[in-house]
């Protein structure tokens, strides 16, 4: 016993004079690390947009909910993927999972905040389907009876939305942005007033959208 007793303090003072006995294990280290920043704290990017915190009214640890820049209908956000991806296939699978879930949580609530009965969930996945920015995100629109004469004619309006890199930035009464989009508005068929539906909104009108909303999440 003595001698077992012996070779174990033996050990323990090489193992001490090697520096092996401080160096922390490989779990304790990883759980040492700073958490990442939240994005309702320090914004976040969307492609190659960059999306101030105060735009932003919803997060999990893999997505956000963020207001839109041109919504096509009252309600109209956007849930996006916070790692930066442009693709649908690109996504993990508990991101596919948590994206989704965030959008049904969304849509839940905010068809009861602006009074609608129905939502459309819709995701351009690729420049060919419409989409503009290379980012997955989910369209989140909340649906009213009559508010499009051919129910289709939603999915147009959604392309003709796409936002497209410095849109958000333009000045800050979005004079400059509201005139290009007027350009392309389509009124038939259309319950909302054109000029106050899908055109660009300044950023205090969306920091504001966001204030509203975020107590529901």
């Amino acid at each position: 016993p003595h001698s077992m007793l012996r070779a174990s303090w033996s050990l323990r003072r090489v193992a001490a004079s090697s520096g092996l006995a401080r160096r922390p294990r490989p779990g304790l280290r990883a759980m040492s690390r700073p958490a990442s920043a939240s994005a309702l704290d320090s914004g976040m990017r969307f492609g190659p947009i960059a999306i101030p915190a105060s735009q932003i009214f919803a997060e999990t640890s893999l997505s956000v909910g963020l207001v839109n820049l041109k919504p096509v209908v009252p309600g109209h956000v956007l849930i996006v993927s916070k790692r930066v991806v442009p693709r649908f296939h690109d996504l993990t699978a508990d991101e596919t999972a948590d994206l989704w879930s965030l959008a049904k949580r969304v849509g839940h609530a905010l068809e009861g905040r602006v009074g609608a009965t129905s939502v459309t969930f819709a995701l351009q996945d690729g420049p060919q389907a419409g989409q503009t920015v290379p980012h997955v995100h989910v369209h989140v629109l909340p649906r009213v009876a009559g508010d499009f004469a051919d129910n289709d004619d939603i999915y147009r309006e959604v392309e003709a939305s796409g936002e497209r890199e410095g849109e958000r930035s333009a000045d800050a009464d979005g004079h400059a942005a509201r005139d290009a989009t007027r350009e392309t508005q389509k009124t038939k068929g259309r319950r909302f007033d054109p000029d106050a539906e899908r055109v660009a909104r300044s950023a205090a009108e969306m920091a504001a959208e966001a204030a509203e909303l975020r107590p529901l999440f």
